[in-house]
């Protein structure tokens, strides 16, 4: 039997796709012809940059205000989103709610989405996930076993379940990707922190069980070993933040792309996990964290104070010329979308200055903050010189203890399934077909472009 948080969750659901399913009709109907953007050559071998390609309803990245979250900007959720009591951050349970309906959920109802998410947490399902973690080698990458540990969850998929016994149609297959989706939801946790436990202890297992009465981050929190309730609070925060990021990167548009085939949710969370393991996506933290690690060696060496500000403005400067001039890049400065500081670095920043921040690594990517813009300007290759998120994430794990750089996108991948799996719940809902772009080789392109002007 559904919980009331459920029904209440799918009322919300259906309301909203009766209003857009109208929109969509018209926009079909009336401008199905109209052009949305022009794929130029330079676009189909520049990672089809510039190209919209994809309805994706959950958020909208915008390249001066960032994300929003159905509408709502970074601090309009921190503001609206309910909070864990005498909290300042908001739950990501309640995040998951606002993506998957459009409403920002009462507190009542963040409370029954977290109770229904607890009841959901099967130990048969996650015993399952265990067993396939311990089997593989000591040396495979927590990714890869965040990738196994879910698709040994789909043993328990209702999705493919009820496809397989056709008791499913295109009318239903929403609910059943809504019902793998919070189910998804529910088990990863215990996953995540088993995976993060055999990194660091070397056992697969949690370092607490899971507790009922604690909210979904911090109960996360918990199973990893943390009590702290101000780590609780980082958490909250840090898996809100990443849930999403509109359609076209690499883990939304795999697990997108993947889905469109009617593989059920696990499979394509998984296909989405093995694009977020690339260094060019989920693992940019750990690359950030790197370069901040080389530049506190490189200022240690030349003898600068770290809390002696101009000091260290100085020796950044230096060492960060000396990077540009060797043809390497600042990791976490720049975005393929956005032109201005990334509202999730903003929102990172302020929760270390609240919280009173003094180690060395936080006074490093402080003042990289303040002179990286102008550097960056003056070397002038890059569209946006200004921070993203991933310049200041690893920053505040360190802070709190949880210091296993590899397990980074683990916490990512943990976050941006609230994003994903919206969208293929939303995708099944409004009917899309099978994703089939065409592609084209560069022997027809040479044909049809170069032949005339040889």
């Amino acid at each position: 039997m559904a919980s009331s948080a459920l029904s209440e969750m799918k009322e919300q659901i259906l309301k909203r796709h009766s209003e857009e399913q109208q929109k969509i009709n018209d926009l079909r109907k009336k401008h199905g012809h109209e052009k949305l953007c022009d794929a130029t050559i330079d676009a189909v071998y520049g990672g089809m940059r510039g190209i919209t390609g994809l309805v994706y309803e959950p958020s909208l990245l915008d390249s001066a205000e960032g994300i929003r979250f159905r509408g709502f900007t970074i601090l309009e959720c921190q503001e609206k989103l309910p909070k864990a009591p005498g909290g300042k951050e908001p739950l990501p349970e309640a995040m998951f709610w606002l993506l998957m309906t459009g409403e920002v959920p009462t507190e009542e109802q963040a409370k029954g989405l977290n109770e229904e998410l607890h009841r959901r947490a099967d130990p048969e399902a996650i015993a399952a996930a265990q067993k396939a973690i311990a089997a593989l080698p000591k040396s495979t990458h927590p990714m890869t076993a965040f990738s196994v540990g879910v698709l040994a969850l789909q043993t328990y998929s209702k999705f493919a379940a009820a496809y397989a016994a056709g008791k499913s149609n295109k009318k239903t297959y929403w609910e059943y990707a809504l019902e793998d989706s919070l189910d998804i939801l529910a088990r990863t946790p215990a996953v995540a922190a088993m995976i993060y436990n055999r990194e660091t202890k070397g056992q697969v297992e949690l370092a607490a069980p899971s507790n009922s009465s604690l909210d979904w981050a911090a109960n996360f929190a918990n199973m990893l070993g943390f009590k702290d309730e101000e780590f609780r609070e980082c958490m909250r925060l840090y898996l809100s933040l990443h849930a999403d990021h509109e359609g076209g990167n690499v883990s939304a548009h795999t697990t997108t792309l993947v889905a469109s085939a009617l593989s059920d949710p696990y499979l394509a969370f998984s296909a989405g996990l093995n694009g977020l393991a690339g260094p060019l996506h989920g693992l940019a933290t750990q690359e950030v964290l790197n370069y901040l690690l080389s530049m506190q060696e490189c200022v240690k060496a030349d003898g600068v104070n770290v809390h002696d500000e101009a000091a260290l403005e100085e020796a950044l400067t230096k060492h960060t010329w000396e990077l540009l001039k060797s043809g390497q890049v600042v990791p976490g400065y720049g975005h393929a979308v956005l032109r201005k500081v990334d509202p999730r670095y903003t929102c990172l920043r302020n929760f270390c200055l609240r919280h009173n921040f003094e180690d060395e690594l936080f006074k490093l990517v402080n003042t990289i903050y303040k002179i990286m813009p102008g550097i960056l300007t003056e070397h002038g290759k890059t569209k946006n010189p200004y921070p993203n998120v991933d310049a200041h994430s690893g920053v505040l794990l360190q802070h709190y203890g949880l210091t296993d750089q590899n397990c980074y996108p683990v916490l990512f991948g943990l976050s941006r399934q609230m994003g994903v799996l919206t969208g293929v719940v939303w995708d099944r809902l409004q009917g899309r077909p099978l994703e089939r772009p065409k592609s084209i080789t560069t022997e027809m392109l040479a044909k049809k472009y170069l032949c005339n002007s040889l």
